[in-house]
């Protein structure tokens, strides 16, 4: 562009380019995400039952969402949720019943 000459894409082509690249990052995220997810599942499965502390990360008609500090990991609370709010802290002392 700077001899003045035309660039090899249009903007057309450009805008295509882009487009499909944003398509396959969004797709690359969405296996990223599911297989966290799985292999969460498989490392915490013998650790059903035990409290963890945690951070509220989203409420939504689905659920409350959290985020357990130790070990790392995300899901959705199972039992308590009601009247939580987004950056609420839960720690194993206030939850134990």
């Amino acid at each position: 562009m700077l001899d003045g000459k035309p660039g090899p894409y249009s903007d057309s082509e450009l805008e295509d380019i882009a487009t499909n690249c944003t398509e396959k990052g969004d797709a690359a995220r969405k296996v990223e995400r599911e297989m966290t997810k799985r292999l969460s599942a498989m490392a915490m499965s013998h650790r059903v039952g035990e409290t963890f502390d945690a951070m509220v990360t989203g409420v939504t008609p689905k659920g409350t969402f959290v985020r357990v500090l130790q070990p790392h990991m995300e899901g959705l609370l199972v039992q308590g949720g009601q009247g939580l709010l987004v950056g609420d802290r839960l720690s194993r002392e206030t939850n134990a019943d």
